[in-house]
């Protein structure tokens, strides 16, 4: 048995627009209805966890997990700017009491990819008062924080940073990630310290933000080239935890970085339902990562998962994750629990095909199955080891 830390952390996480359903107020919902969307789905009612997260929180507890990651829509809370919405504020609320009663370990994420509608229009991130605005937006949920220990400002900012550049046209290559926009990467970290500087005012509370590592691998003689690609896209944001009480990983893959710049994934090699390469060591090198661009700060898994069909197959990529991370941890680094992406099968961002849910969601009834990989990491949860 590969043992873990008396203390660690299990669990798995959701996000707001991907499991609430009729965001109607945000910009995802605004870009899925527009004329002429490329979006191939909307995300309508969701998996309705709005109205049933109680249910889904048993769902954990009953597995033997003891943590809950999961959002707030800030489209909700703020539906135009300057109204708070008490009702938004009270059902939040009513979601971390819920997750307390019930035993668990709620996380909380303020900002997990979508906006209001209204911030949007003025800009987004690139708005002059984008700073200013998210920095109010955080105290309004002050009262949803008072006795939370982990707190994440914003969910994969070098994400947000990159969609941000898609839409500005800019791009590297075809493999790859479009380049981050820099005006959106430098309003973001500025967000993110501000947001720190709101949270520190309620004790207890312990706040970072997350980061999508991508895993950039060289291939000989190009590792000068993975790094102009890799540091704009999720080294800085790393670097900009340093200091932080805790810092987020989220790994799924791996990118080869060739001459020109990132590689395709090579023809034969397993992929999962997002197209990207079956790596499990992708997240003890996110980690590993994360421990040189943020030395001392300790990590906190937020997200590794698979979208697959193949639930053995989940079981089998999840264990060999959970190997290296205790690989890792053996190394000296220090990291505070992990959370499997998702505990449903969700929205993901365009359509509901790719499965990462450790629990299936009937699409018309709504009804929850608990599938074979979540009693297996559940009885990993209980252990608090990993069969070797």
């Amino acid at each position: 048995m590969l043992q873990y830390p008396d203390g660690f952390r299990w669990g798995s996480a959701t996000a707001a627009h991907q499991v609430e359903g009729g965001n109607t107020t945000s910009d995802w919902w605004a870009r899925e209805h527009a004329p002429g969307t490329t979006v191939p789905e909307p995300s309508g009612d969701a998996c309705d966890s709005y109205h049933r997260y109680r249910e889904d929180m048993q769902i954990l507890v009953d597995l033997g997990l003891d943590t809950y990651r999961f959002s707030v829509e800030w489209a909700r809370i703020e539906p135009e700017p300057g109204f708070v919405s008490r009702a938004a504020l009270d059902h939040y609320r009513r979601m971390v009491d819920t997750a307390r009663e019930l035993g668990l370990t709620p996380m909380l994420t303020l900002h997990h990819f979508t906006l209001p509608q209204w911030f949007a229009a003025r800009g987004g991130w690139r708005s002059d008062d984008a700073v200013d605005r998210f920095a109010r937006y955080t105290e309004a949920v002050l009262p949803l924080v008072r006795d939370l220990e982990h707190v994440c400002t914003i969910n994969e900012p070098n994400m947000v940073a990159v969609m941000a550049g898609a839409s500005g046209g800019e791009s590297l290559v075809a493999a790859g990630l479009p380049a981050p926009d820099p005006v959106v990467t430098e309003a973001l970290v500025a967000a993110h310290r501000r947001s720190r500087e709101v949270l520190s005012a309620v004790p207890g509370v312990r706040s970072g933000w997350t980061v999508a590592t991508q895993d950039h691998q060289p291939e000989p003689g190009c590792e000068e080239v993975a790094h102009e690609y890799g540091h704009p896209r999720d080294s800085l944001f790393l670097e900009a935890a340093a200091g932080d009480d805790w810092v987020g990983v989220q790994a799924y893959t791996r990118t080869t970085i060739g001459p020109d710049g990132p590689r395709p994934v090579p023809d034969g090699v397993e992929t999962t339902l997002t197209g990207w390469e079956y790596y499990p060591p992708a997240l003890a090198d996110g980690v590993r990562l994360a421990a040189r661009w943020a030395p001392g700060v300790p990590v906190f898994v937020t997200e590794n998962g698979i979208a697959t069909a193949d639930d053995a197959r989940r079981v089998d990529y999840v264990r060999e994750a959970l190997r290296g991370l205790h690989e890792v941890m053996a190394e000296g680094v220090e990291v505070e629990g992990y959370l499997c992406w998702s505990l449903l099968d969700n929205y993901e961002w365009g359509s509901y095909a790719p499965t990462f849910g450790l629990v299936a969601v009937d699409r018309t009834t709504f009804e929850r199955t608990v599938k074979p990989s979540a009693r297996w990491l559940g009885d990993v949860a209980r252990a608090n080891a990993l069969p070797d």
